[in-house]
C-alpha cells in the first residue's frame, strides 16, 4: 500500500475511492472498505482518503481522544489490500473548500474517482454542504459512479454503528459492547519498560507499557485482558491508570499480569487487549492490602476467560 501526506499529487490511474475520518475501522467502515473493494477491477486502484487531522478539530478547535493511532490504522488498512491510503492535509484552505470543487479538485482531478464510495451521512466541503446528492448530482459530468452503503446497526442500542458512540461506551467503560462494535477487542500497544518491579517483589510481575497519548482512555481501573507478545497471545489481568497507592507520579500506565508468563519482555513490543471491566482504580491503605486486591483481581480473571469461548484469536494461546 502507499501512503500519501501531501496534497501535491496525482494518481496514474483510474480509482474507486471512499472517504472518511475511519477512526477505529469499525464493523460500519469494515463495510465500506469491503464495498470498495468489490467494486475494484484491473483497471481500477483502491483509495481510502481520509484527513491528517478531522475537519472538525480545525473548525472547532479541540480535538478529542482517538481510537486508533494512524499507525494502526495505516497497518489495519494494508491488511484489508487497499493501494493507496491518502492523509490529505487538513488546513484552513481545505476547510473552505467548496463542496463542487472538492469534488472536482480532488476527488476527480487528483484520485481519478471511476467509484465513489460512501456512506448515507457523507458530507464533505465548506459547511459540509456536499452529501450523497451533491455527488450523484455531478456523477455524469465527472463520469463517476457512486455507491451508496448503509449504515451499520447495533443490535444492542440499535443505534447506526460510530466512532462517537463506541467512545461513549468506552468512556462508560462498556469493553464488550465497545468491542463488539469495533470488531476486534480495544487495545493498546508499546514497549515494554521498567518499572519500580513492586510487582515482581509481590510475586506478580507486570509489564509496564505507556498508552500512546491519541487514544481514548476507558475508565483507570482493571481490566480482564490478552496481550500478544512475538505472535503468540496470552490471558491475563491488566491495569490502567495512575498507580495511587504506590506513586504520586500522574503519568498514564498500563500494568499487565499474564497467567503462567515468566519470560522477559523488556524492550519489546506488546499488544494489549482490553475484553472486560473488572473494578474501578482505588488507592489501598498499604501494600499488603494492594496485594490482596490483586490475587482477587486475578482470581476474577480467570473466571473470566474459564467462562469464554473465543476463537477471533490467533496464534498460541496460554
Amino acid at each position: 500500500m502507499r501512503q500519501i501526506n501531501t496534497e501535491h499529487f496525482q494518481l496514474p490511474r483510474r480509482t474507486v475511492i471512499t472517504l472518511g475520518k475511519f477512526d477505529g475501522l469499525h464493523l460500519g467502515h469494515r463495510k465500506l472498505i469491503h464495498t470498495l473493494q468489490s467494486c475494484k477491477t484491473e483497471e481500477l486502484d483502491s483509495v481510502v482518503f481520509t484527513f491528517s487531522v478531522p475537519p472538525a478539530s480545525i473548525v472547532q478547535g479541540t480535538r478529542s481522544g482517538q481510537l486508533m493511532t494512524g499507525a494502526e490504522r495505516t497497518a489495519a488498512l494494508e491488511q484489508a489490500g487497499i493501494d493507496y491510503l491518502i492523509s490529505y492535509p487538513c488546513d484552513q484552505k481545505l476547510i473552505h473548500m467548496s463542496a463542487e470543487n472538492f469534488i472536482c479538485e480532488i476527488l476527480v482531478g487528483k484520485c481519478q474517482a471511476a467509484v465513489i464510495v460512501v456512506g448515507t451521512d457523507c458530507h464533505f466541503g465548506y459547511q459540509r454542504r456536499g452529501d450523497v446528492g451533491m455527488l450523484r448530482q455531478y456523477a455524469a459530468q465527472y463520469d463517476y459512479q457512486v455507491v451508496v452503503v448503509d449504515k451499520e446497526i447495533d443490535p444492542v442500542s440499535e443505534e447506526e454503528i460510530s466512532s462517537t458512540l463506541i467512545k461513549r461506551e468506552l468512556l462508560a467503560g462498556n469493553m464488550e459492547h465497545a468491542n463488539a462494535m469495533l470488531g476486534y477487542p480495544y487495545s493498546y500497544r508499546g514497549e515494554v519498560v521498567h518499572g519500580r518491579q513492586l510487582g515482581r517483589t509481590l510475586g506478580i510481575p507486570t509489564m509496564n507499557v505507556y498508552p500512546d497519548e491519541e487514544k481514548i482512555v476507558p475508565p483507570a481501573g482493571v481490566y480482564c485482558a490478552k496481550a500478544e507478545i512475538d505472535g503468540c497471545i496470552y490471558k491475563g489481568i491488566a491495569n490502567i491508570g495512575y498507580k495511587p497507592t504506590v506513586t504520586e507520579e500522574h503519568r498514564l500506565l498500563l500494568e499487565t499480569f499474564l497467567f503462567d508468563f515468566h519470560a522477559d519482555v523488556y524492550g519489546k513490543e506488546i499488544a494489549v487487549m482490553l475484553y472486560f471491566f473488572v473494578r474501578a482504580e482505588q488507592k489501598f491503605a498499604g501494600i499488603p492490602e494492594l496485594q490482596r486486591q490483586m490475587t482477587a483481581d486475578i482470581r476474577s480473571g480467570r473466571e473470566y476467560f474459564d467462562r469464554q469461548t473465543d476463537v477471533s484469536d490467533k496464534g498460541e494461546e496460554t
